[in-house]
């Protein structure tokens, strides 16, 4: 199989005659973003593109949750709030997790945050100095480690596979910890693959952690998003633990740009600082409409939408393996699956999505956006499309390897 040549171009260096910053060598692009843009232009040129490539979902928000932030316009809630965030927006996070998860917490260890990337990036410029290192999984959400380079701070990605679900284990954190080490990032449940870590080894990683006298950040916005089960929140491990969760996913408020982040009491005056100097302040209506999206009244509509991505994702799961993907583990969450390659295709990740889009119309995304691990062998689904156009994607790709 011969890729043909593509409307998309990826490419993994900066290239300028300016003289930039010199941190920016060491930030990738992040690769979906111009696939995306690719499966857009095929599109205005009167293509059918089934798009499988991009973490949103494809739910609108839901319609109490948009009236809320109308409402706020109307009454001219237009100005900067505190820099951690409406007071009442902040209790109702803390209500949320007594009620949903059975942890207590203050509301004064909540921060409100521009989408969950703002809390990120708070909590690595708090915990972390320059030439720090911080443990992360390879594969894992790009983003994370360009956080970490944008301040200066190491990323160390330590290779996972399917033996262990994709995710980083107490044995792996205790083995790659080193003299540089002072944090650990994981993502629960984890994108990529989608599989969540249990507490008992959530709990084993923290304890490595605690040794060190370190620091454990655990990514939650897919918290919400596990099927057939409900997943025991980090936020009350103690405080040593910052858990950053999002209203995008979950709560179908992705262009919101809204999330949180759950800290101990000792670092909220730093987190509140450089709140204060890099954002000024989340966006004020889209607190407004979150404290809908918190309310009852909304989980209903919102679990509905759960469910039926659980359904998208019963139906491509089985219809990878079919095709030649091997789909070692079950995402127990989130709306990806992250498969290898069939051993027929001779062409790495990124010329096969390539070659995909041009070909069949269906955009996906290449391992090589996740990390460096196998990762010209593995491509991720998203199933943020609607069953027939999930069905659709599979017959194409079918057509395709054939």
């Amino acid at each position: 199989m011969v890729p043909s040549r593509s409307t998309l171009s990826v490419s993994s260096s900066t290239s300028t005659s300016e003289p930039l910053a010199a941190r920016l060598a060491g930030i990738e692009p992040f690769r979906v973003m111009e696939i995306l843009a690719a499966a857009r232009g095929l599109q205005a040129q009167g293509r059918d593109i089934i798009h499988l490539e991009v973490g949103e979902p494809d739910f609108p928000t839901p319609e109490p949750i948009v009236e809320a932030g109308m409402a706020a316009l109307r009454a001219g809630q237009t100005h900067y709030t505190p820099a951690l965030g409406l007071p009442e927006l902040r209790r109702a996070i803390a209500t949320y997790y007594a009620d949903r998860y059975g942890v207590a917490l203050s509301e004064g260890r909540v921060a409100v945050t521009p989408g969950a990337s703002g809390g990120l990036l708070l909590a690595m410029a708090a915990l972390f100095n320059p030439e720090d290192e911080v443990l992360m999984a390879d594969p894992g959400y790009p983003c994370n480690r360009h956080f970490a380079r944008l301040l200066g701070v190491r990323p160390r990605s330590l290779p996972v596979g399917p033996e262990c679900r994709f995710q980083l284990t107490a044995e792996s954190v205790a083995k790659g910890w080193t003299k540089r080490t002072r944090g650990v990032l994981v993502a629960n449940p984890g994108n990529p693959a989608g599989t969540a870590i249990s507490m008992e080894e959530l709990q084993g990683i923290l304890a490595v952690v605690q040794q060190h006298d370190g620091w454990l950040i655990v990514d939650e916005i897919y918290h919400e998003l596990v099927y057939g089960a409900t997943l025991p929140s980090a936020a009350g491990l103690g405080d040593r633990v910052i858990v950053i969760s999002s209203f995008s996913k979950y709560f179908l408020m992705t262009g919101w740009r809204l999330g949180w982040m759950v800290a101990p009491d000792a670092v909220m005056p730093a987190l509140d600082k450089l709140a204060q100097n890099l954002f000024l302040s989340p966006a004020t209506i889209s607190q407004h409409a979150a404290l809908t999206a918190l309310g009852k009244e909304t989980r209903g509509l919102l679990d509905a939408c759960r469910d039926e991505l659980g359904q998208r994702r019963d139906l491509l799961v089985p219809a990878l393996t079919q095709l030649g993907f091997h789909v070692p583990v079950t995402p127990d969450g989130a709306f990806y699956v992250y498969a290898r390659l069939p051993e027929r295709v001779s062409l790495d990740s990124t010329a096969f999505c390539r070659d995909l889009l041009d070909k069949a119309g269906v955009a996906i995304t290449p391992g090589a956006d996740f990390g460096d691990f196998q990762a010209g062998r593995h491509v991720r689904f998203a199933y943020t499309t609607d069953l027939e156009r999930i069905q659709e994607a599979v017959e194409r790709i079918r057509r395709y390897m054939d």
